[in-house]
């Protein structure tokens, strides 16, 4: 339906099918299976009368990672190479663009995206094994450039803590970007590398309007938290900076100069921006939620989102795909500029600021503790 909302789910099935704490309000279907399942209806009401259902849990499964770098050369984006703890975010923003990456190991986009999360124990010492390969040049690594290294089971887990001291010992630059307040738990780690021009951190803030973040993005450290974590990383002189995202029109893009400002009085540096971006999945969950918590608003946001995107929902050429094109994404990527100029923010354009990758060194490797001989 290019002119008009997904017809996919019924809207008063999705009043009742919201699950409390979770972003999406559906579950499609896994785009790499052969068969495919429809829900029917035998006239009892059994697919709206859903108003009971418990919360979901979240599920934890390990995964065994091949490597633990990922690299890219994609032209729009400002890192070469990532590393990612976790697949899945219990975060559960449910315009997320990783949404789609779970469909890679047989899970869907939707509720299991938030639920079922895969973590990565071996990512610290697949990595050591990594940078300890010849030839390894070092270059700023993204931490949780696909999903957030800092969503509330890395309480427990602590591989993006682990990773950090990796990292450290090698002295190799990082790069994070998270929604969490949680990245201050890493502060005393954070604190070494910033002496040694090697980290910066970037505060992910959407809204600033507690109420729509929290249905937004459920699970996520609430606005307020986020500028306080940058005014605590700042004071400790932890380079950090801010990126609105994503920019959605009709709904949160009239507070881009607010979040820029309130940021800055934080004592964020730097500044980014993102369009929405609705590739595959991604599309019909947020239309579903449109449905669900702006109705009234719902057909003129995705109007104005294909007005910045030749009349598509989605385009997903390098160089296009961040910013938009027409007038509405001109206007937006104008304010921008102005809102980071007032506020001595400098762009970040999807680079990171300049780290300094001459410390790299692999340290020496301790050897075992000889057994004592027997007298």
């Amino acid at each position: 339906m290019p002119d008009g909302l997904s017809a996919s789910v019924p809207a008063d099935a999705l009043v009742s099918a919201a699950r409390r704490g979770r972003g999406a309000a559906s579950n499609p279907a896994v785009r790499y299976e052969s068969t495919a399942r429809e829900a029917f209806d035998d006239g009892w009401g059994s697919l709206a009368d859903l108003s009971d259902l418990p919360p979901l849990p979240t599920t934890l499964v390990r995964e065994k990672a091949r490597t633990a770098l990922a690299f890219n050369d994609s032209p729009d984006i400002g890192f070469d190479r990532s590393l990612n703890p976790y697949r899945g975010c219990e975060h559960g923003c449910v315009y997320c663009y990783a949404r789609p990456s779970h469909a890679y190991v047989g899970y869907s986009p939707g509720l299991d995206f938030e639920t079922k999360l895969l973590f990565k124990p071996d990512l610290p010492a697949l990595l050591e094994k990594e940078l300890r390969r010849p030839g390894y040049e070092a270059r700023p690594v993204a931490l949780g450039a696909n999903t957030d290294p800092y969503q509330p089971i890395e309480r427990t887990l602590l591989i993006t803590r682990q990773v950090l001291e990796v990292l450290e010992r090698f002295g190799h630059p990082v790069t994070i970007v998270t929604k969490s307040a949680g990245v201050l738990r890493d502060l005393d780690i954070l604190t070494r590398l910033a002496r040694r021009n090697l980290v910066h951190v970037c505060l992910s803030v959407t809204t600033l309007d507690a109420g729509l973040a929290r249905r937004m993005e459920p699970r996520a450290a609430a606005p307020r938290r986020r500028l306080q974590a940058m005014a605590t990383l700042a004071q400790a002189g932890v380079p950090v900076g801010v990126l609105a995202a994503p920019m959605i029109p009709g709904l949160n893009d009239a507070e881009l100069e607010r979040i820029l400002a309130e940021s800055a009085a934080a004592g964020a540096t730097r500044a980014g921006y993102v369009l929405l971006r609705l590739p595959l999945e991604i599309r019909q969950l947020f239309e579903e939620w449109l449905r669900l918590h702006v109705p009234d608003r719902a057909a003129r946001v995705l109007a104005l989102v294909r007005e910045t995107r030749g009349g598509k929902a989605y385009d997903s050429r390098w160089g296009v795909r961040q910013t938009g094109e027409g007038p509405y994404a001109d206007m937006l990527a104008g304010r921008f500029k102005v809102a980071a100029a007032r506020h001595g923010l400098t762009g970040t354009n999807g680079r990171s600021q300049r780290l300094d990758c001459t410390q790299f060194r692999a340290p020496e490797v301790q050897a075992a503790p000889r057994q004592l001989a027997l007298l």
